[in-house]
């Protein structure tokens, strides 16, 4: 797309997503709006009540289903149509109206868990054996049972629920630090002009061809944060020592160990991650060597890292051919995947094109009772179409596992999400590879693939495992202070990095504008996302129909067990380390492939 941006009512209709297929007219949004106060209302009767047999239990949790499934779907259309145009009025307001209300939904239902882990386990279990329509309740109440120990008394726990506006304290004073008070210097770009350094910014002037400008850039945005580094350190560390309190609080041996355990998951997971990349760690040197290579530098430094070693390749990729590559790369998932590809693509499943005022970026949405919905902002280039496998990769998953699962289990945890996205975004790089129109192409998707795989495998186990330090630094009853936090972040660089590139003073800073480190032992999951992803890319490549049961099965599951076990049922045990290792394995092969081709 070319020329000013279009407006709303300019873009062609089958390029717009039908959110008509939620609500045909709003009249009847606002006629559900109506009836979520006298659900609501329905649902705080059964206050103390909860307990007293199997059918006031079922009783409850159908119309506490029906109240949450309705207000998820008034949500969910008024915020799609706010994302058409975030200027229109009308729009913010019902926004604004669906989330006021959401704040009394959850104040209505508030007394539901407490009441639940009140009653005793032989009573629950005898309601669930008792009521065939209760039974499926089952690993809801196993959940509850096994965390049961974490939970304390009603006063501690009212005490810890008034300390959450505390608790988050650090991570909104870095919030305001990082997008509100912090400044960055005006550089030269590559015409000479002056240009200012933003956050947004920033990614593409570290692209730039021109090093200069990704010198001053990296050194203008890192002078910038160690001008604050007392303050930063000090927010950091304080976020990291309520972390461990709330962890001591409920009984947790460590901070990482009480982060785990809401998907049950253990410690030596996060550790298999760590020390499975530490054992090939010869890969990413090999890649930062052929970058250094391709780049034609005499020193690699860690500015030079993230510009493209092939500049993107400049074939046009209308949106219609980009369709037809992505149901030609996912045909090993079978018919039954590519016809619901097909139907996302020709029945208003997906918002295609950038307009005026539209929300930047891409996503997957929907609820229980709709089809998924995908927005794009598709703009011809080559990325677009990895955007559009990916993006229906979720939507797919949606779809399988709100077809296949009741309500409770509808919805699949967050260390499984990225998934089903990678998988066919693997899948479609790997019919390009072996059907490239040039060389320039096979480089250019052998980069964009490599890029992909450091940033997410490479570079979030370095995130987690600066987490995992920093938490045990504390732990220990030692300080995390400027000095402490650079020399933890710089060691971690050379480490991950290796000999050809030179760590250049200002990455020791880097850790100061991370915004994940706030919300601790979440990156991982990206980590482990994408391994698990490359794993079952292979299987499906290699074994066929066997590989594709257990991925059909593993799409329409949810989260109906605890993600472990899920995954493993589909063919990945994440509690080894041969998922991991086999995906950094398949980094070096690409790495390989791609020595031979410069």
């Amino acid at each position: 797309m070319s020329g000013s941006i279009k407006k709303r009512e300019e873009i062609a209709p089958e390029f717009k997503w039908k959110l008509e297929d939620i609500y045909s007219e709003e009249s009847a949004w606002e006629a559900d709006f109506a009836k979520i106060k006298t659900l609501s209302a329905e649902v705080e009767k059964y206050q103390g009540k909860i307990g007293n047999s199997a059918d006031e239990m079922l009783a409850l949790f159908k119309l506490s289903e029906q109240l949450e499934r309705l207000s998820e779907t008034l949500y969910v259309y008024a915020r799609m149509r706010r994302d058409e145009n975030n200027a229109n009025p009308r729009y913010q307001t019902m926004v604004d109206r669906i989330e006021t209300l959401g704040v009394q939904i959850s104040a209505a239902t508030s007394f539901i868990t407490p009441e639940l882990t009140a009653i005793p386990e032989e009573t629950v279990q005898e309601y669930l054996n008792s009521n065939a329509e209760l039974k499926i309740y089952q690993h809801m109440f196993d959940e509850l049972w096994r965390q049961k120990e974490h939970i304390l008394s009603l006063e501690e726990e009212r005490l810890l629920a008034m300390s959450a506006d505390i608790s988050h304290a650090s991570g909104n004073i870095f919030t305001m630090l990082n997008n509100a008070d912090i400044k960055f210097p005006v550089i030269k770009d590559e015409q000479g002009n002056d240009i200012e350094i933003t956050k947004g910014r920033y990614g593409r002037l570290m692209e730039s061809q021109d090093r200069q400008v990704r010198k001053a850039a990296f050194e203008g945005l890192y002078s910038s944060y160690g001008k604050l580094k007392n303050t930063l350190s000090a927010t950091l560390a304080s976020s990291v020592k309520k972390d461990v309190f709330y962890a001591r609080a409920r009984k947790y041996p460590s901070a990482l160990a009480g982060s785990l355990d809401s998907d049950n998951i253990t410690p030596e997971v996060y550790n298999n991650l760590i020390d499975t990349v530490h054992a090939k760690m010869d890969y990413m040197y090999r890649y930062m060597k052929l970058r250094k290579r391709m780049l034609g530098l005499d020193e690699l430094h860690m500015y030079d890292i993230y510009v493209p070693l092939v500049k993107e390749y400049k074939s046009e990729t209308p949106y219609e051919k980009a369709c037809e590559m992505v149901i030609s790369g996912l045909q090993p998932l079978g018919s039954q995947y590519q016809e619901l590809l097909r139907k996302g693509m020709d029945a208003g499943w997906i918002d295609v094109y950038e307009n005026e005022g539209k929300t930047s970026g891409a996503y997957s949405w929907g609820t229980y009772d709709t089809h998924p919905y995908v927005l794009l902002n598709y703009d011809n280039k080559m990325d677009d179409t990895f955007t559009l496998a990916h993006e229906l990769g979720h939507s797919l998953h949606s779809y399988f596992s709100h077809k296949e699962q009741p309500h409770v289990y509808s919805q699949y945890p967050i260390i499984l999400a990225e998934v089903a996205s990678t998988v066919n975004e693997s899948l479609l790089i790997d019919y390009l590879l072996q059907n490239p129109v040039s060389r320039e192409e096979k480089l250019y998707l052998l980069n964009h693939y490599l890029e992909q795989f450091r940033a997410t495998v490479y570079r979030q186990t370095m995130f987690a495992e600066f987490e995992k330090i920093t938490h045990q630094t504390v732990e220990a009853g030692d300080a995390l202070t400027p000095e402490s936090l650079c020399q933890i972040y710089r060691e971690l660089n050379a480490l991950y990095y290796g000999p050809d590139v030179v760590l250049d003073p200002e990455i020791d800073m880097e850790w100061a504008r991370i915004p994940h480190f706030y919300s601790a032992f979440y990156v991982y999951k990206y980590a482990t996302g994408f391994s698990a992803a490359t794993a079952l890319k292979e299987q499906i490549l290699k074994e066929g129909e066997p590989a594709v049961k257990r991925y059909m099965h593993f799409l329409s599951s949810g989260g109906s067990d605890y993600p472990l076990a899920i995954l493993k049922n589909a063919g990945v045990d994440l509690s080894t380390t041969q998922p991991v290792t086999a995906a950094l394995d398949y980094f070096g092969q690409l790495v390989e492939e791609m020595e031979t081709l410069v």
